[in-house]
């Protein structure tokens, strides 16, 4: 992966815990170091729904990157644990066609492989933006 981020996305995910799953070694390692690069705190890397499962437990998790299909499993129990615990994710698929798991969240970001660097960082701190955003309007306004 061709690294050409902005200078502002060098921070743009500072703070950040997130999830990747992804069953191909080489885009793991480039997904991590990307979104390390772009200032999170932290990358959870995992290459197996099971691993997967566990990590989403862990209240850390900040944001996720799933890639729909993890070998010849479904990404879906990953899905709908992070969504259960309230926590945001992206898919991020070379598989965009009529997978059940994209038409259960309809409203999910969905990036098809390849991506510019840029375009995922983006869309994960978009994520991070809107999950904080939703937490202050859940905050009772004080007085």
């Amino acid at each position: 992966m061709v690294r050409s981020l902005s200078a502002d996305s060098t921070r743009a995910l500072a703070g950040a815990q997130v999830l990747i799953v992804e069953d191909n070694c080489l885009l793991l390692m480039d997904l991590e170091e990307l979104l390390l690069e772009a200032g999170a705190d932290g990358v959870r890397a995992c290459r197996t729904v099971e691993d997967a499962l566990r990590v989403s437990e862990s209240d850390g998790i900040s944001a996720a990157v799933l890639d729909v299909r993890i070998g010849a499993d479904s990404i879906a129990p990953v899905a709908r644990k992070l969504a259960a615990r309230g926590k945001p994710f992206l898919f991020y698929t070379g598989q965009l066609g009529n997978d059940p798991i994209v038409t259960e969240w309809p409203n999910c970001k969905t990036i098809s492989k390849p991506a510019q660097p840029q375009v995922i960082v983006n869309a994960v701190a978009e994520l991070l933006r809107a999950q904080a955003d939703q937490a202050d309007q859940a905050e009772p306004a004080h007085h």
